[in-house]
């Protein structure tokens, strides 16, 4: 929308839109820097972060890693990252992002996140409440251990099961009392431009605070979100009724931005057409994030000429550890061939199922491993949202045969296909010759029946498989503006978090998308409000420090 207005219903010198992790620490830098910052959310605020597992991924040498007694260094994590990252960004924003990486937890903490150094000694999907550091990513595995030293990054923050609350609850109360303003139930709809498309402010769909139809829309939105995997027909209601209260009772309304608007919106997995347009071969996963993640923030930043990219990117978290056993088994395609190493982060074996195997996969084990995996989330190794779906696969999902000649046909596989599958894999493991995938030291021989499968697919009913998309706009490394096809900067437009291409828009580990958030958060931040780079990060979480304690 560009106009020459010259009457604005508010205004500020930044104005964040979207107050989930990216947005509520774009709004805590800016308000640091001096700047007056009005936040703006269709919800309540928190999104995905606030429902997450809290984890940030943090090394090079963190003060919580010396308290577990772990050794890391900033090259380190650099070697591990450029591997995950695959050049989604350059050399030069990836060694900033390590090692800006210690300040920004010193920051976190600075805003009353709390972390702590027990580590957990086995690797996992996810630790139990007994630890709050861990191998949060494929670090301990090869090729990643010939290029980098192996240390465990992800600072999971203090809370009981996943703590994303935990996480984002205390930078909330911080941007509050430093005096960030906060406007909920208020949906961005345009942005407002100049003639020569610089951003001006937004024009936003507000509910009338404190109305019954703000209250209303409050209820229905959490409720949208309890149950959007338990009972998605209800959620979709609620989401209806939502979307009817903003059209009918929203009240038009005009925010300038003196210095700049922030995108910070999230992605856009629960725009099921976007998906569909953009990656379709993720369509059958179940959405992971909240309804907030629509891709408006993404649209919005299109519409004034933001260039997009990496729209194809979403992240398949196919876990199969907890239980542990289940990495001892294989996973093959609905050809019966094996075409990953088992132990692999969750998101390196979904990407490995979707990508070259349309979508499908078979977890093939035996009664030994059967009867290990039920022992192994029965007593206490593992969290209840982790132990369920455990549960209900081994006796709801599988597929039974008491050979591998009758489980192939129960799973309806090429006849010889598992048979000729699992012959190569015992072979190499008796004759102790390395195995395709790298496997290692979990790799033992399937041989003794009955044998079981199963159902890992994409579209299982009783797996789903979580999924999140990584692409959004493209912005300015050093800056966070929104950049245009041409790399001339959008005036006045940042992006951060999912709603930009970042670190982890090519892969995802576990803490990278939060870590992203937090360092492109503060980087548009930053920028929106003084025209300045990040420099010295010690003075200025210091100096932060300093201005959340005198706000109380």
């Amino acid at each position: 929308m560009s106009t020459e207005l010259t009457a604005w219903d508010d205004e500020a010198d930044v104005v964040v839109v979207g107050l989930g992790g990216a947005g509520i620490v774009s709004a805590i830098q800016a308000k640091i820097a001096g700047a007056d910052v009005l936040g703006v959310d269709r919800f309540t605020g928190g999104g995905a972060t606030a429902i997450s597992g809290g984890v940030f991924y943090a090394g090079g040498g963190t003060h919580i890693q010396a308290d577990a007694g772990v050794e890391d260094a900033v090259d380190e994590m650099y070697r591990y990252l450029k591997i995950e990252v695959k050049g989604i960004v350059s050399d030069r924003m990836l060694r900033d992002f390590c090692e800006r990486s210690r300040q920004n937890l010193r920051f976190l903490e600075a805003n009353g996140v709390p972390f702590e150094g027990s580590l957990c000694p086995v690797k996992t999907s996810y630790p139990t409440d007994k630890y709050y550091l861990y191998y949060s990513g494929n670090e301990s595995f090869y090729p990643w251990t010939d290029s980098a030293k192996a240390a465990p990054r992800g600072h999971r923050a203090k809370g009981k099961g996943l703590p994303g609350a935990s996480f984002y609850q205390p930078l909330r109360d911080s941007a509050e009392k430093l005096g960030v303003r906060i406007a909920t139930e208020s949906r961005v709809r345009s942005l407002i431009t100049d003639d020569d498309g610089n951003v001006l402010g937004v024009e936003v769909m507000q509910l009338p605070q404190g109305s019954p139809a703000q209250k209303l829309h409050r209820k229905l939105s959490k409720s949208a979100l309890k149950w959007k995997n338990y009972n998605p027909g209800y959620s979709k209601k609620c989401e209806r009724k939502v979307a009817d209260i903003e059209a009918q009772e929203g009240v038009r309304r005009r925010f300038r931005a003196r210095r700049g608007v922030v995108l910070s919106a999230g992605g856009f997995i629960y725009n099921r057409e976007m998906l569909e347009e953009f990656a379709p071969k993720y369509r059958p996963g179940m959405p992971l994030g909240t309804p907030g993640d629509d891709g408006s923030g993404i649209r919005l930043g299109e519409s004034a000429g933001g260039q997009l990219a990496s729209m194809n990117r979403v992240s398949a978290w196919r876990f199969i550890n907890p239980p542990e056993a289940w990495t001892h088994g294989i996973i093959v395609n609905r050809k019966g061939r094996r075409y990953v190493n088992e132990q692999l982060y969750g998101a390196a074996i979904g990407e490995a199922m979707v990508e070259d195997n349309e979508g499908q996969a078979l977890l093939i084990i035996n009664k030994r491993l059967w009867k290990q995996s039920r022992s192994q989330v029965m007593w206490g190794r593992a969290q209840w949202f982790q132990a369920a779906p455990a549960m209900i696969n081994l006796y709801f999902n599988t597929k039974k045969g008491k050979t591998i000649s009758d489980l192939e046909k129960a799973c309806k596989l090429p006849e010889g296909s598992l048979k000729k599958t699992l012959d190569e894999y015992n072979g190499a493991i008796s004759a102790g010759t390395p195995d395709p995938f790298n496997k290692q030291d979990k790799a033992r021989e399937i041989l003794d029946g009955p044998f079981y499968a199963i159902n890992a697919s994409i579209n299982s009913k009783r797996w789903p498989c979580p999924t999140l998309t990584l692409g959004g706009v493209v912005v300015d490394e050093q800056t966070g503006h929104v950049l245009r096809e041409d790399g001339s900067r959008v005036g006045n437009l940042y992006g951060a978090g999912r709603n930009a291409v970042g670190i982890c828009s090519r892969q995802y580990v576990s803490g990278l998308s939060i870590a992203d958030c937090v360092y492109s958060g503060r980087r548009a931040g930053l920028h929106a409000a003084t025209g300045e780079e990040l420099a010295d990060q010690s003075a200025d979480v210091e100096a932060g420090a300093e201005a959340v304690k005198a706000a109380g």
